[in-house]
């Protein structure tokens, strides 16, 4: 059973927290995923068997914390990862984030640079609801987000119902428009096979952050779930790879 954080917001976030050394590892997260998946588990068995703190927790609307999907947007998962890395983590930590969860990451590196001992991101997808939502919708699908919802096919399941508000308030956070500085050891990881987000996005994070540590891996032909044992393994090393250059 997870724990639970009672947020100043009046979301409900469902955690789970392994005690440790720091600096703390902190999951986040991909769109519509939870804290359940692969990547997560097993960052967690790897920070159990090192001794390290660990902290993996859903977003609002996600897995066992409270709200519906359709009712957030990045904005509030922001703040719900916020307020978990906030009230939950003890000093700086490395934030492991997974395509939306990369997107927050960096979100973090802006609001709480002061909580960020190093980053690691898995197939982000920073700026993805106006650079690959919106700018891929058909003038039809523009219209029919203008009732306020349209529904997009998913690979893992039932369709995404995307909402107007999700769109519109995701401009209030992109990060790829203005300066972006990641002022400690930064690894972006990317799978060439990955059909949810091009190389080409990776590409441009790398060029458009600022730092003196940051290097973009990728991993040929993994997919966008980059969850088999070699890039498992590559997640781990990264991890392994910041903390000591911490």
């Amino acid at each position: 059973m997870p724990d639970f954080l009672d947020t100043a917001s009046g979301r409900r976030i469902a955690y789970h927290q392994t005690p440790g050394t720091g600096p703390g590892v902190v999951f986040l997260g991909g769109f519509k995923s939870d804290m359940g998946g692969t990547k997560a588990i097993h960052l967690e068995a790897w920070a159990k068997a090192q001794g390290r703190a660990f902290l993996r927790f859903d977003y609002s609307g996600h897995g066992e914390s409270s709200g519906e999907f359709t009712e957030g947007a990045i904005g509030d998962w922001a703040q719900d990862a916020q307020d978990a890395i906030e009230a939950l983590t003890e000093g700086p930590q490395v934030l492991v984030g997974s395509s939306m969860g990369g997107w927050i990451s960096l979100l973090m590196a802006k609001r709480i640079p002061q909580k960020i001992a190093a980053l690691v991101t898995i197939a982000a997808a920073p700026d993805f609801t106006e650079d690959s939502m919106w700018g891929g919708f058909t003038d039809a699908q523009k219209a029919e987000l203008e009732t306020g919802q349209v529904a997009l096919p998913s690979d893992y399941g039932e369709p995404y119902i995307i909402t107007k508000r999700l769109i519109e308030e995701g401009r209030n956070n992109l990060v790829l428009r203005a300066s972006l500085p990641l002022p400690f050891p930064t690894r972006f990881l990317q799978g060439t096979a990955d059909a949810d987000v091009d190389m080409s996005v990776a590409l441009r994070l790398l060029d458009h952050a600022t730092g003196p540590d940051m290097q973009l891996t990728l991993l040929k032909g993994a997919d966008h779930r980059f969850s088999d044992e070699v890039a498992l393994a590559m997640v781990e090393a990264a991890v392994v790879d910041v903390l000591e250059a911490v």
